[in-house]
């Protein structure tokens, strides 16, 4: 059983500050004949969601590229859906949520407003 498009997420009220901490798997494509390929399908990332109190997982295709951002760095999560798979057991189900999203890129400082150009004296400048 799955929620038809999955649950669309409120970013800042769900997550909060987002920051990166580490590739947790590659899920690698699987041919016609039931074997594993070298061809990776996509990536979960492990990210310090400060809303949620603790560490999430969020996986992204493997057309957005691998990402190696530095250790706490802040991210931002570009369409993320909250889904469900459910498994039949013979006293109920068993359900299991993840994360999916299109992207995971660095978040923008606050603001963007260009910096003034740092003033190094010369030493032949006039005072």
């Amino acid at each position: 059983m799955r929620l038809a498009q999955g649950i669309v997420i409120e970013k800042v009220e769900t997550f909060g500050i987002l920051k990166f901490s580490a590739l947790r798997r590659e899920v690698k494509v699987v041919d016609d004949e039931g074997n594993v390929t070298e061809q990776v399908k996509e990536r979960t990332y492990d990210l310090k969601s400060k809303g949620q109190g603790r560490m999430i997982q969020v996986s992204i295709p493997a057309e957005a590229g691998e990402k190696n951002f530095d250790y706490n760095a802040e991210v931002e999560l570009i369409t993320p859906v909250a889904d469900t798979v459910a498994t039949a057991t013979f006293q109920g189900a068993d359900v299991d949520w993840y994360i999916k999203a299109d992207d995971i890129i660095l978040k923008k400082p606050a603001g963007n407003q260009p910096q003034p150009p740092k003033q190094n004296p010369d030493k032949n400048s006039v005072k």
